[in-house]
């Protein structure tokens, strides 16, 4: 049997939904209306997850954290590509206009040199160990895509990854799993843990299979003509719900991250990522994870890095 990977390295007091920050960055909405929104979140108590990738979303929490310094939110952050001096300045990147002094956990984005050596066990685990001994970082995840599955899992086979990061994040929701079929079925022999990404997969699964132009790519839609009778069959009343429940119906989930700059669609996902979440049926879940399954095959692991 193989090894399970150790699970301290993700904080226990992650919570079970993390706000996405991406449309706050969308400079179409009302600054007052994004700042409006993150407080919001801020006075739920949730993690927050960000990027200097979303538009001015970093200046917009900044001043939303200024109105409440007593209640900044711990946060999730994406950190790369190619070398650990790299990841060191997103940091700094990162945490200045935020007025906060580290990372709580960074999300590793890793390219070129540094994904090899993460792969093979080389020098980035001493470059990143010292960032959190110098206390700009806490904790680890590795990202992870379709295109750079096979890197996480040479690190997580050859027992390189355990040393330094808690676990995977990804895009997961009932359309979309990042993980390519060979590492998702390590991350489940493993118990790997996991922070899936996009709950909803960008929108209401009627809506991406029938209004045109609603999916992001064509594929989403494909694919949402396929899970739309499966949502309908569990009996949920909202896909908000659905999502949440089949993350969390899979145990190496311990969060899921889904992001709004809606009053209403965020108390959906923190009504639904409160208390004891049910998990969906047995049959319903196991038909979107055999949809999954085909998809990796057929799609995923063939697609060009960022066409999906």
């Amino acid at each position: 049997m193989e090894a399970l990977f150790p699970t301290s390295a993700i904080p226990d007091d992650l919570s079970t939904y993390v706000y996405g920050t991406t449309r706050l960055g969308d400079e179409s909405i009302a600054l007052p209306d994004r700042i409006g929104i993150a407080r919001e979140a801020m006075d739920a108590g949730v993690w927050f997850h960000t990027s200097e990738q979303y538009g001015d979303a970093l200046r917009v929490l900044g001043a939303a954290f200024d109105e409440d310094r007593a209640h900044v939110p711990k946060l999730i952050v994406k950190l790369g590509t190619d070398s650990v001096e790299e990841i060191r300045a997103t940091l700094l990147r990162n945490i200045a206009p935020l007025g906060v002094e580290r990372v709580d956990l960074g999300q590793l984005c890793l390219g070129g040199e540094l994904a090899e050596q993460f792969a093979s066990g080389g020098a980035c685990y001493d470059g990143l160990r010292a960032l959190q001994a110098e206390g700009l970082v806490g904790r680890y995840v590795v990202e992870v895509f379709p295109w750079t599955s096979d890197t996480t899992l040479r690190a997580i086979v050859a027992g390189h990854a355990e040393r330094l990061v808690g676990g995977c994040i990804f895009y997961l929701n009932p359309l979309q799993r990042f993980a390519s079929n060979p590492l998702w079925d390590v991350i489940q022999a493993r118990r790997v843990p996991i922070i899936a990404m996009r709950t909803v997969a960008g929108g209401d699964v009627h809506r991406l299979r029938d209004v045109p132009g609603a999916a992001w790519r064509e594929y989403l839609q494909q694919r949402a003509v396929e899970v739309a009778p499966v949502f309908e069959r569990s009996g949920v009343a909202r896909w908000s719900e659905f999502c949440v429940r089949f993350a969390h119906s899979l145990p190496e989930v311990r969060a899921t991250v889904g992001a709004t700059c809606r009053s209403a669609a965020l108390s959906e996902f923190l009504a639904a990522g409160s208390g004891d979440i049910e998990p969906l049926p047995e049959g319903i879940l196991g038909d979107i994870l055999a949809l999954q399954r085909r998809w990796s095959a057929e799609t995923d692991v063939h697609a060009e890095p960022w066409s999906m």
